[in-house]
């Protein structure tokens, strides 16, 4: 079910609606990724210059350009579905009036401030959670693959759950997605924010497959 209902969405990411909300949502995203790497820098030049190195501009650009891939790599996933969170009923309602007119038209918007809440909880789930298995990670890895295995095991939880939270509140009426389903929509979705190119997409993919899930869990279920 969640591979049928990743399929389906994938044609949602070519809708003119999803992709005004994907230039939106990758704009925005860059703009924090480019203002914590001008305070990455300011960091690095007042560590230096406290410390009298060496090194110049020269040594700043290269730790600010080192510190900014680690902080993309890391924490990509985490800002863009924040960003995510506060439009994700633009793509949300374009899935359903395209594929589930009836429930589209008995929707419950969510609103800005619940928007707003659910962004900053997902970047305080996904951020504390990571830091608490920091440890783990560390450990894992010398097994070589232990620290992504654990990694994608803890993220797929926390997407699922960010996923969840933003389609069954329009749908209170509806059965909620299984635990298990949850987990594996989260799945696939980690498994998109690893692909170069397509994390930049999976926002979007993501969005629109728990929407799929959503409908799907209740045609399931009558």
């Amino acid at each position: 079910m969640v591979i049928i209902a990743a399929l389906r969405a994938f044609r949602t990411i070519f809708h003119r609606a999803a992709l005004r909300l994907l230039g939106k949502t990758l704009l925005i995203t860059l703009m924090l990724f480019a203002m914590a790497a001008l305070g990455l820098w300011s960091a690095v030049h007042a560590v230096r210059v406290y410390f009298g190195w060496g090194g110049g501009g020269l040594a700043e650009a290269a730790a600010t350009a080192l510190g900014a891939v680690a902080l993309g790599w890391l924490l990509f996933r985490t800002a863009a579905m924040a960003v995510m969170g506060f439009f994700a009923d633009d793509i949300v309602v374009t899935v359903e009036r395209e594929s589930y007119p009836t429930a589209a038209a008995t929707a419950r918007p969510v609103g800005f401030a619940r928007s707003l809440r659910f962004a900053l909880m997902s970047v305080a789930r996904t951020i504390g959670w990571n830091l608490l298995a920091l440890p783990a990670y560390i450990v894992l890895l010398a097994t070589g693959v232990g620290t992504v295995g654990l990694f994608l095991l803890l993220n797929a939880y926390l997407l699922g759950r960010d996923l969840a939270d933003m389609v069954e509140p329009r749908h209170p009426d509806l059965p909620p997605i299984p635990s298990v389903s949850r987990w594996l929509m989260g799945l696939v979705s980690a498994l998109l924010f690893l692909i170069p190119l397509v994390n930049l997409l999976a926002p979007i993919w993501s969005a629109a497959m728990a929407v799929h899930m959503l409908h799907g869990v209740r045609r399931k279920a009558a």
